[in-house]
């Protein structure tokens, strides 16, 4: 296993000059996306702004949102929602910019990971949108505006205030599903080592609980569990993922009563998720 040997004799202003090569080439994909997205603005707000009809229909409210300054609706449906939009269609795109980026540092037999990397990363991201919009975000969004109905309060929800909520909670959600690929590229860079992570496990669960405090919308119990249950399973996931990386760099198969135990705990967390989820509605 040999690193790459032009990547070791870069000087800082060329890892530099590298790294901004990169980044320009990320904001291009991200650019052309937004474009594309422009042209679905009406299908794109329709969807966004389902959550909000179902929770208003389910309080038998008014289920329109509202806005208030001339420039709110075209500044929100317009420029916010397809950059909300291109930031997942392009995350592929910008994922393969990160690993171009740190490959060239990694043993030639590693750098064969770029695609799993790639689709992981981008469909853990995608899967943690999914959840905030299916799941975390519905449930807030009925308990905050179901807050005040006994106290005879009118809710009404502008669009942006509603919109900002919305990209909150979803790339919260979003960055804190990247946790196992995380795990995975630390372990890759040598920066930390599997038994790291299990012996600072409990801190790390400490660590989600506050994450989840300030992503989550409300600081309700059920909520604050309903983001700690599918994170800590997430955790434990890539601390899985990070023996995988040393266990293949040193050549040794995954013995099988680990592989069971990291199964059975993410199974057992991801099923009390779905438990939780289904008593909450």
């Amino acid at each position: 296993m040999q690193l790459d040997e032009d990547m070791v004799r870069m000087s800082l202003l060329d890892h530099l000059d590298e790294l901004r090569g990169r980044i320009l080439r990320a904001l291009a994909g991200i650019g052309v996306a937004f474009l594309i997205c422009v042209t679905f603005t009406d299908e794109l707000w329709r969807i966004v702004s389902q959550p909000s009809v179902a929770a208003m229909a389910q309080l038998g409210l008014h289920e329109k949102l509202v806005f208030t300054t001339p420039m709110e609706a075209f500044s929100t449906v317009w420029v916010k929602l397809p950059l909300l939009a291109s930031l997942f269609i392009a995350s592929p795109w910008v994922l393969y910019q990160l690993w171009a980026f740190i490959a060239p540092g990694l043993y030639r037999n590693e750098r064969r990971w770029a695609a799993p990397f790639v689709i992981c990363t981008a469909g853990l991201f995608v899967a943690g949108g999914l959840f905030s919009y299916f799941v975390a975000f519905r449930y807030s969004l009925a308990f905050l505006v179901g807050i005040g109905q006994n106290l005879d309060l009118q809710p009404m929800l502008t669009i942006s205030e509603y919109f900002d909520l919305f990209i909150n909670v979803t790339l919260g959600i979003g960055f804190v599903f990247e946790l196992p690929a995380l795990l995975f590229l630390l372990t890759l860079l040598h920066v930390v080592s599997p038994a790291f992570l299990w012996r600072n496990s409990r801190y790390a669960v400490i660590g989600l609980a506050l994450i989840a405090a300030v992503v989550s919308p409300t600081q309700d119990v059920a909520s604050l569990a309903l983001l700690l249950v599918p994170m800590c399973a997430l955790y434990f996931a890539g601390v899985f993922a990070s023996y995988g990386v040393v266990f293949y760099r040193e050549g040794r198969s995954v013995p099988r009563k680990k592989l069971v135990m990291w199964i059975a705990i993410v199974s057992l967390l991801a099923s009390g998720a779905t438990d939780m989820y289904i008593a909450l509605r």
